[in-house]
């Protein structure tokens, strides 16, 4: 199904990257890390939206050219152009830094809307 030279996208842990297949195993790819299309998730994954943890993840993207291994299955045929690697890094993180600015202000006016309705509900109430 894979042969050396085909591009492919991946997800490797929590980023997702356009790579090159280097070489095939069986069932997993040697990919080598072209582009970046999804930054990776910061903080600790076992506790989700969590920021009191021992250990506040900073995940950078893959290097450059670095290469992992993957498996074959998860690989995705990728067709479009290969976008300059440092430019698709900064695309990808600003396009993270704004999806968590959004979830920022949306938990903020769900907490504005849940202090008006706890109000209501028990501190006029007898």
């Amino acid at each position: 199904m894979w042969n050396p030279g085909d591009i492919v996208r991946v997800t490797q842990k929590t980023g997702e990257y356009i790579t090159e297949v280097l070489e095939v195993h069986d069932t997993k790819l040697l990919v080598k890390v072209l582009a970046v299309t999804k930054f990776p998730t910061q903080g600790d994954l076992h506790t989700s939206f969590e920021v009191d943890v021992p250990l506040f993840h900073q995940r950078p993207a893959l290097s450059y050219q670095e290469k992992f291994m993957t498996l074959s299955q998860s690989a995705i045929r990728y067709n479009g152009p290969i976008p300059d690697y440092k430019e698709s890094v900064r695309v990808a993180m600003e396009r993270e830094m704004e999806k968590l600015k959004k979830m920022s202000l949306w938990a903020q006016r769900c907490l504005v809307e849940l202090e008006a309705m706890h109000k209501e509900a028990f501190t006029n109430s007898k």
